[in-house]
């Protein structure tokens, strides 16, 4: 009997209850067909060739596991054939990478999911087509995921776990202490003047060079936003002062699908608030008042989003579009820089290759991207959790207002890939930081985290680019003015080949942001 035959391991208990329910079937075929029964399941065990095996091997364990006793799970089917982004690099301003990544890959998505789409569409199984990454979302049983792992354009069947992300829990009442893993939040209703962070960060010099981040576009991909915190309606890019229009300005990845920014976690409203915020009271709160901004949402009320979720939202940046018109998008509204203060930790089941191909894509598009090292300090290695630990933005470690490290701030260097990637790259700000709060239209909150620090990389990105325009859209090379200007910080901790006394090392990286210093030197 070829293995191909038999009935797969989720069949058997069916099989024997067809047989031992037919009365009329004598002794000899019942145990002819056990025999039969018995032989397959030693055969499905066996490796007997590579096309036996091909097909569960691509399928992730644990959406395995989750479907082996009958049930479904989500499902993302990546395909190989990943776009070939490679003459983005080439070319010379952003808008015109944008707009040559956007269009390769919708080209490649669009042919090569093409029968898979159709073959979904006649069974009437609903899914959700990608292009960042060449993917497709699905809620598969054991038996479609066995069939569509057997495609040879399917590279590989990842989960789409619910995730929860390392942030500040939206507490507003004091907390006993901080919480060294996920950060916290302690109350506090002083107001007015330039926020020491803010300071500390040389902003406010910038601002003197009259460089407020005027357009630039800066996004969050977060918990949401309140659109209209009396910090940030001036400086959204849907309000013209008179109307307001959300339209390519705002999505909602998660199961609310608000058409109107909202943010009931409280996060993403804070940390969009420390890159642009300023209510021309006095409350200057943000890095880069002048840009303008735009937001996803990819986490809901519980800081919880999925990979599916967080690459939605990249989509929509790459190229943004109305609210369920994916059909309308426009890479040339896309933003010049996005902020990431979330993470998709391993330990719940994130992938460390499902968001790589988007990261990549985003870096292509000439998109700055400033990512939150993590909480999981103070070991080494602890920056080990997607999409920090990628080489296409910069990772974001915090220091508190003395210049050291806050004792959560994830180190370096990067092992869980085994790259050894030096992460952070830089620090900022991230220790009793003050900003707006959702709903109240006040600022109360003094949280903790490197999600806290992470926005005063993208903001000061905002601030470099519109002084430095010939940076823009120039990764690389912005990267470097960043480094290479950073007020550089050491440490008594060494990780690895990293020695804290170096520059860069384990725990600062390169050392501390001065948007001044980058601004200005050569």
């Amino acid at each position: 009997m070829k293995t191909t035959e038999c009935l797969r391991p989720s069949h058997t208990t069916a099989f024997w209850n067809l047989l031992t329910g037919l009365p009329q079937l004598n002794g000899r075929f019942i145990g002819t067909a056990l025999i039969s029964l018995a032989m397959c399941t030693i055969a499905l065990s066996l490796p007997a060739s590579a096309a036996d095996t091909a097909a569960p091997a691509k399928i992730a364990p644990r959406l395995a596991s989750e479907t082996a006793l009958g049930g479904s799970s989500e499902a993302l089917i990546v395909f190989t054939e990943q776009a070939d982004l490679s003459g983005a690099a080439n070319l010379p301003t952003k808008l015109e990478k944008g707009r040559y990544v956007y269009n390769a890959l919708r080209a490649v998505a669009e042919r090569t999911q093409a029968p898979m789409r159709k073959m979904l569409q006649e069974r009437g199984i609903p899914y959700q087509s990608f292009y960042g990454v060449n993917m497709i979302k699905v809620t598969a049983s054991r038996d479609l995921l066995y069939e569509l792992a057997g495609h040879n354009e399917v590279q590989r069947i990842d989960g789409n776990p619910k995730v929860r992300s390392s942030i500040p829990s939206p507490n507003l009442t004091p907390p006993t202490g901080l919480n060294s893993t996920k950060g916290s939040m302690t109350t506090n209703q002083t107001t007015g003047g330039i926020e020491w962070n803010v300071a500390r960060v040389n902003a406010p010099q910038v601002w003197a060079l009259g460089f407020h981040g005027e357009g630039m576009v800066i996004a969050n991909a977060d918990t949401g936003v309140q659109w209209d915190h009396i910090s940030l309606k001036s400086h959204y890019r849907g309000w013209n002062g008179t109307t307001v229009n959300h339209s390519y300005n705002w999505h909602d990845a998660t199961s609310d699908h608000s058409p109107v920014p909202i943010d009931p976690q409280f996060h993403g409203t804070f940390t969009m608030s420390e890159m642009v915020g300023d209510d021309g009271l006095g409350n200057q709160v943000g890095v880069a008042p002048g840009a303008k901004w735009i937001a996803c949402r990819n986490m809901d009320k519980h800081g919880v989003g999925s990979p599916a979720q967080y690459i939605e939202c990249f989509d929509f940046l790459l190229a943004p579009y109305p609210m369920g018109h994916p059909e309308l998008a426009n890479p040339a509204l896309a933003p010049d820089v996005i902020n990431n203060s979330w993470d998709c930790p391993a330990s719940e089941g994130c992938s460390l290759t499902t968001l790589q191909a988007i990261e990549n894509a985003v870096k292509a598009a000439g998109i700055f991207q400033s990512m939150a090292a993590g909480n999981y300090g103070p070991n080494c290695s602890t920056v080990n959790s997607t999409p920090a630990i990628y080489s296409s933005g910069v990772g974001v470690g915090a220091t508190d207002s003395y210049n050291a490290i806050a004792r959560f701030s994830s180190r370096g260097p990067v092992t869980v890939d085994s790259s050894q990637r030096l992460k952070p790259e830089l620090v900022a700000p991230g220790y009793n930081i003050r900003a707006a709060i959702a709903y109240l239209n006040m600022y109360q909150g003094y949280w903790q985290g490197t999600s806290m620090a992470s926005p005063h990389v993208a903001a000061g990105v905002a601030l470099l680019w519109q002084a430095r325009p010939a940076l823009n859209g120039q990764i690389a090379a912005t990267t470097t003015q960043l480094t290479k200007t950073a007020y550089p910080l050491t440490s008594t901790q060494s990780c690895s080949s990293l020695h804290g006394s170096s520059i860069p090392n384990a725990v600062f990286g390169y050392g501390l942001l001065d948007i001044l210093k980058a601004i200005q030197t050569p």
